[in-house]
């Protein structure tokens, strides 16, 4: 049973940082990529950072300069470092982790609430 779980959620100023943890387990089969996406009231959810293991690191260009995406392999652990952060930020984080042949697995979300 692949579990895929978040953490680091929380309140945080205009200006501020945060950062996400997210843990895949149980599976037997490589990871093929490891992301974040947001979802904001009302809007739809939309990618904010990816790996695809081995191959590349890519971004959302409202995110590009502020946020950092990074693994541990020896962890299936991969992190979201969020600097500069902004109240349209706002949003529920969501993990992904990609594990072929079986498809794309999701944690829970945790909520990020940028307010002064």
């Amino acid at each position: 049973q692949v579990q895929v779980v978040e953490s680091g959620g929380g309140l945080v100023q205009p200006g501020g940082s945060l950062r996400l943890s997210c843990a895949a387990s149980g599976s037997d089969f490589s990871i093929r990529a490891m992301g974040w996406y947001r979802q904001a009231p009302g809007k739809e959810r939309e990618l904010v950072a990816v790996i695809i293991i081995g191959v590349s690191t890519n971004y959302a260009d409202s995110v590009k300069g502020r946020f950092t995406i990074s693994r541990d392999n020896a962890k299936n652990t991969v992190y979201l470092q969020m600097n500069r952060l902004q109240p349209e930020d706002t949003a529920v984080y969501y993990c992904h982790a990609d594990i072929p042949p079986h498809g794309r697995y999701w944690g829970q979300g945790t909520q990020v609430t940028v307010s002064s």
